[in-house]
């Protein structure tokens, strides 16, 4: 494979300083980045990827600490992609949580840890997100984890980036996952009743066992059964079977279509976000969209005529054709 120069290069080397620039770059839609993305491309796709989700309070942030702890004693190397709810005032990240698992790396250049701000997106999923995960898999990192903010409608997103769904719960949470389980069983591999050490763990992590959650894959494959693990992030028990049970499931998805349909949904979503981003400053920027005041005075219809141009131009680009006239394009 042809050696990159420049930010590419540097990034392919491993370098930490030129990997968090290239990062601040995605956030700030800096218009060299897509050409670095491009470039990376061929050096993506052998990392781990490793989503840790729940709601707040569930000891998110201590339990990647101690994921980190864990595989960085097996030899892996580890980054880090922690989604933090947006500042209401600058549009940052709230960096709090983050601090303990700067703690757990300790300095450690085997360990690479970023906070990206929702700023809003689905669900605290940040639409560089995605970007941000080549990054740290082109840079050479083993294992790649994206802890969400939190759980929602958008958080289903994970299961789009992640190669394995860390489900983390704590208590008493069982009752309440006996309403959610057709949602869980689509976002899921592995639940973990975090907490383990504090009453009742024991008990949900029974209730949650004896619902039998399992994930379906495509047509033809076995269905995974999900396992509930008890963990004590704080006192690292539990932690080991853990990440073996997060291994168990990479094995089990890289044998059959499950990978290969998974990683064509992360760049089907990643095509969509940058359209979509694109589109939206374009549009939303007055300088840079010539929206007359015609279409501004009905916008609904300028908006649909807009679009349907778009999805002419679309399919003709992916040699997709409806049979007969495409509404609102029988005007040239």
């Amino acid at each position: 494979m042809e050696t990159k120069t420049g930010p590419a290069g540097e990034v392919i080397a491993g370098s930490v300083r030129h990997a968090g620039r290239l990062i601040t770059w995605i956030e700030n839609g800096h218009p060299d980045t897509r050409e670095v993305l491009r470039e990376l491309a061929p050096h993506t796709g052998r990392a781990q990827l490793v989503g840790v989700t729940g709601p707040p309070g569930a000891g998110k942030s201590t339990l990647v600490a101690a994921l980190i702890g864990e595989l960085r004693g097996q030899g892996r190397t580890v980054g880090v992609i922690a989604v933090d709810p947006s500042s209401p005032f600058s549009g940052g990240a709230l960096l709090g949580d983050r601090d303990r698992m700067l703690d757990a790396a300790g300095g450690d250049r085997g360990v690479f840890i970023r906070s990206l701000a929702s700023r809003g997106a689905s669900g605290g999923l940040a639409a560089a997100v995605n970007d941000a995960v080549d990054v740290l898999d082109a840079m050479g990192k083993d294992v790649v984890i994206i802890e969400t903010v939190g759980v929602g409608q958008g958080e289903f997103d994970i299961a789009r980036i992640a190669h394995t769904v860390v489900l983390v719960l704590v208590p008493g949470y069982g009752d309440a996952l006996q309403a959610m389980k057709a949602g869980i069983t689509e976002i899921a591999d592995v639940v973990v009743v975090n907490k383990g050490d504090t009453p009742g763990a024991d008990r949900t992590t029974k209730d949650l066992s004896g619902q039998g959650f399992e994930r379906t894959g495509p047509p033809g494959t076995e269905p995974w059964p999900v396992p509930v693990l008890t963990v004590s992030a704080l006192r690292h028990e539990g932690v080991p079977e853990l990440v073996a049970a997060v291994d168990r499931h990479h094995g089990f998805t890289g044998s059959t279509r499950w990978r290969t349909e998974g990683e064509r949904a992360r760049r089907r979503a990643q095509f969509a976000a940058r359209v979509a981003d694109r589109l939206r400053t374009e549009l939303l920027d007055p300088a840079g969209a010539a929206l007359g005041d015609e279409m501004l005075a009905d916008p609904y219809g300028a908006a649909e005529a807009y679009l349907d141009a778009l999805l002419r131009a679309h399919r003709r680009l992916t040699g997709r054709h409806r049979a007969g006239p495409e509404p609102g394009l029988e005007k040239p």
